[in-house]
């Protein structure tokens, strides 16, 4: 009966390192992925700095937030 558990085990610890590690690869294409110089939403430049601190933004820290708080 241990053989079942075992291999319930096995396939499930195989199945979250593949997930982590497809996570892993989706973070770090997203982080290699350049963003955007001007916001999605109101067309402004996004300011240098942000893109340092999120190189993947697409939104100006002003719209970011107004985004966040709607949800």
């Amino acid at each position: 009966m241990s053989d079942v558990y075992d291999r319930a085990q096995a396939l499930e610890a195989r199945q979250r390192a593949e997930a982590i590690a497809r996570q892993q690869a989706a973070t770090a294409l997203m982080l290699a992925t350049p963003g955007q110089s001007h916001c999605d939403d109101c067309g402004e430049r996004i300011a240098e700095a942000r893109r340092q601190a999120m190189p993947c933004c697409t939104r100006c820290v002003d719209c970011q937030s107004i985004r966040e708080r709607r949800r």
